[in-house]
């Protein structure tokens, strides 16, 4: 099999040149055209923290150059160089989609938005006429490792993000999310995932509160919220049942006495309070407050920790079920060989066995005839029955590679098997 893969990725390169070699659907387009002078098919995925090429090569050998060269021109003046590229050939290709696909090569373990990253990328190859019916089955595999991964391991459980995990505790502190209103201070990277994983999990109302108003305008559009000016902010924090913090503020935002002040309005109802900034925003001794469930980075942290073990503890799981993959894969794919190799042999002794039918047929009664008929026919079922079991075996289990191979090139050799009808037609003569 001559698949061959580049990716440059987290584990090869600084973020800087990952952003920098990142292809967006409209440059993947324009993009492949370029790759059809060396590959018959291929795809190309390209997230945040990964641009990959696997395919097919026109020509047989393994030479990775031209598709890393025709990667850097074009994108050119990057600083990219060979060395910040990891090569994959044939199983090893393979092997590596399939972990790319169940989320365990990824820069959080368990990402579960790769797998449908992977498959708008095959996607694409699809709609440019860039696939062939052995890249579609290593992709629909690799699907199925993706799936099996998610169904059969808690691979994704867990939250692996400080923003993510400000939420799950928030869901374990409310039972109900759909009553109850957020508050969400600072519309940077980190505010804006905690805003929308609240979105995603059904809170009632989001607020977003930032000092450039016209970047919680545009994340507030984002999660369907509200905006609040950030100097009437300790005025209205009774308002809210979630307060969530991630700003760059050198100082705190939010006091003990404003915690205080709230609380007697809100007259003791519950608040949880995320502090989710580095260096804080809240002043840490509103903890001591009744009914204030407060966390910060530190407390959050450990959660994070203890989930990323978690999945770590699932990859041999995983590993599993992609060699698993592997082995059912490459048992189809050695099949392509073996099933035509098969039907040509039993062709080849179904001829000879109707020709020399033929040679016999006037010299007997038709009740003889009949006979004689079914005993060749059972004859050569007998003869080609072990051969053809043992070929389907060794090409199923996708094992001795190439002693499937050896026994299909005996095969032909043997038996002239390339070309039977002329055979048969020399015997006739």
């Amino acid at each position: 099999m001559n698949l061959i893969g580049i990716s440059i990725n987290h584990k090869t390169s600084p973020l800087e040149l990952r952003e920098a070699v990142h292809l967006t659907r409209d440059e993947i387009v324009e993009f492949i055209p370029s790759l059809k002078k060396y590959l018959s098919d291929g795809v190309v995925i390209s997230t945040c923290n990964r641009t990959e090429i696997f395919g097919f090569l026109q020509l047989h050998g393994f030479d990775a150059v031209p598709l890393i060269d025709s990667l850097i021109s074009f994108k050119p003046n990057l600083g990219i160089k060979t060395e910040h590229f990891s090569k994959y050939f044939s199983c090893g290709a393979v092997k590596h989609i399939f972990s790319v696909a169940s989320g365990i090569d990824s820069l959080i373990i368990g990402d579960s938005q790769i797998l449908g990253q992977v498959k708008e990328s095959f996607e694409i190859s699809e709609d440019l006429d860039f696939s062939g019916s052995v890249l579609r089955r290593i992709f629909e595999t690799a699907a199925k490792v993706g799936k099996r991964a998610i169904k059969e391991t808690t691979i994704g459980e867990g939250a692996v993000t400080v923003s993510y995990a400000a939420v799950q505790v928030v869901e374990k502190i409310f039972s109900s999310l759909d009553k109850k209103s957020a508050l969400v201070i600072g519309a940077g990277e980190t505010g804006e995932l905690a805003a929308v994983h609240l979105r995603d999990k059904g809170v009632g109302k989001i607020t977003i509160a930032n000092r450039t108003i016209e970047r919680a305008a545009k994340l507030s559009e984002k999660v369907n919220g509200e905006i609040i000016s950030f100097q009437f902010l300790n005025e209205q924090l009774h308002n809210f049942d979630i307060v969530i913090s991630a700003t760059s503020s050198s100082n705190f935002i939010v006091s003990l006495k404003d915690v205080q002040t709230a609380m007697k309005k809100r007259r003791g109802s519950p608040i949880v309070i995320m502090d989710i900034a580095v260096p804080r925003d809240i002043d840490p001794e509103v903890k001591k407050i009744d009914n204030v469930f407060y966390h910060d980075m530190d407390s959050l942290k450990i959660i994070v920790d203890q989930n990323l073990q978690k999945r770590k503890d699932q990859l041999p799981y995983v590993e599993n079920i992609i060699m698993e993959e592997m082995i059912s894969f490459f048992g189809w794919y050695n099949s392509l060989d073996v099933v035509p190799t098969i039907k040509t042999m039993r062709s080849f002794f179904e001829e000879i066995r109707q020709d020399e039918l033929e040679k016999i047929k006037h010299k007997l009664n038709e009740e003889d005839f009949s006979k004689v008929e079914d005993m060749t026919r059972r004859m050569i079922g007998r003869l080609l029955h072990n051969p053809t079991i043992k070929l389907r075996e060794y090409a199923e289990t996708g094992s001795n590679i190439k002693e499937v191979t050896n026994n299909t090139v005996i095969l032909k050799e043997l038996f002239n098997l390339i070309d039977n009808k002329s055979s048969v037609e020399e015997k006739k003569i």
